[in-house]
């Protein structure tokens, strides 16, 4: 896995994203402890409610900011993405009134959700063939779950000799790193196929992705991941606080269960998916995400809900890591910016969803009918996915012109109006072929 390191552009990328990973988790502890100076036993309101922003950002900005990508140099705009997000988290440390962090929390994820899926986008120019980005998807997925458990240790460690006020600082340099490495190096920018309108441009990626039943299938697989990670982030706590008594180290202990299976099922990943399709493996991490989530209904100990989020940690990557693979498939190089801002947008829509569900019927009707809950929008999701999503999934696909003149340049190597080549939406195919 570790040969793509040899390619220096995508290892200036990697390295970006764990220096910005690293500053993102230290601003989120900063944040906590800003929101508990402010609001004190309302901090936990105040958190919430930065959350809800942070959402509504995502979904709201990815889109329109996608529409603007395709018309500038990538490496440009990731870099004063970075500077942005940097130049917010200067200001952090001086905010007086509750209103300024929800104020600066909102330009910070809006530039993050812009910042993020052009990134993404990127590394597939970057890493053309197919076993190689399977890899770096590995790393990613590797990348944010070391990221949850080394920013947490890094800060409780800093926060013994500096104010957590100083902790933005980290923040600060996270993203300037981030800036450094991605100004290093030369980054591929396809160029649009023919110029477009505003509206063309920002709803491109999600007509693309939901017209498209792999990428539809994706969005139910999305709806089932959100499901358990939101029983996971939100209520971890409480289980481990509030139902069986334990403290703070029993909780971090049970977060890095979590994570600790993620990150083995990344590193399997790359071989499973030689063997298995994408759908398979998806589907079968959603699988185990939804009978885990079902199962936390009747944890009668810590010890077993460790071993339960261990495998919740499984399915979490199984089910997420590969959606990259799906996304380069699924759009031409210079429609991939749009369709990874669509698949950004949606996938956190599901969070939007599945994370007050899992606050409010935690508190309101308890916990295992909260799992009850959660696992049975997840398997819902799976039910949805299975319909919508075909088993026999070609890249190439067989599929006929009968608008199209004779003498079109698509049809020059038809054999008359039908023909199969790896099939995409775009202006020529704007509808996925009905399977004869």
């Amino acid at each position: 896995m570790l040969n793509i390191l040899s390619n220096r552009i995508y290892r200036h990328l990697l390295l970006a994203q764990v220096i910005a990973l690293v500053g993102t988790g230290l601003l989120t502890v900063a944040l906590g402890l800003l929101a508990f100076e402010l609001a004190g036993a309302d901090a936990g309101a105040v958190l919430g409610t930065a959350l809800a922003i942070k959402m509504i950002a995502y979904v709201g900005v990815a889109p329109v900011a996608s529409a603007f990508a395709e018309r500038l140099p990538r490496r440009s705009m990731l870099v004063a993405l970075d500077l942005l997000r940097a130049g917010v988290a200067l200001f952090l440390p001086f905010v007086t009134e509750i209103w300024q962090i929800y104020v600066l929390i909102f330009v910070l994820q809006s530039a993050s959700a812009a910042f993020t899926p052009t990134f993404q986008a990127t590394i597939p120019d970057v890493l053309p063939d197919e076993k190689e980005y399977t890899q770096a998807l590995s790393l990613s997925r590797l990348a944010y779950d070391l990221e949850s458990v080394v920013s947490p240790m890094l800060a409780a460690a800093l926060l013994t000799v500096i104010s957590f006020h100083s902790l933005f600082a980290g923040t600060v340099f996270g993203f300037l790193g981030s800036a450094a490495l991605v100004i290093s190096v030369v980054l591929p920018s396809p160029k649009p196929s023919k110029p477009r309108g505003i509206y063309d441009r920002t709803t491109r990626g999600i007509r693309i992705y939901l017209a498209t039943p792999r990428l539809r299938g994706l969005l139910a697989v999305n709806l089932a991941v959100a499901s358990a990670g939101a029983l996971v982030i939100v209520n971890t706590v409480v289980y481990v606080q509030a139902a069986f008594g334990l403290d703070q180290q029993a909780m971090a202990v049970a977060l890095g269960a979590f994570g600790g299976g993620s990150m083995l099922a990344a590193l399997a990943l790359p071989r499973l998916l030689e063997t298995f399709p994408d759908r398979a493996a998806m589907l079968g991490g959603a699988t185990l995400l939804t009978a885990g989530t079902l199962a936390a209904a009747a944890l009668p100990s810590y010890q077993w809900l460790i071993v339960l989020w261990f495998v919740l940690g499984l399915g979490y990557s199984m089910a997420q890591t590969p959606s990259g693979r799906l996304l380069r498939r699924s759009a031409h190089p210079e429609d991939r910016p749009a369709v990874f801002a669509a698949q950004f947008a949606l996938s956190h829509a599901c969070w939007l969803v599945a994370y007050p569900v899992a606050g409010w019927a935690g508190a309101v009707i308890g916990l295992p009918a909260t799992a009850i809950i959660l696992g049975l929008l997840a398997a819902a999701a799976i039910v949805i996915a299975l319909a919508v999503w075909p088993v026999y999934d070609p890249e190439d696909v067989e599929h006929s012109h009968d608008n199209l003149p004779t003498d079109h340049p698509h049809l020059a190597e038809a054999d008359r109006h039908r023909h199969a080549h790896a099939f995409v939406i775009d202006d020529l195919h704007t509808t996925w072929p009905m399977r004869g």
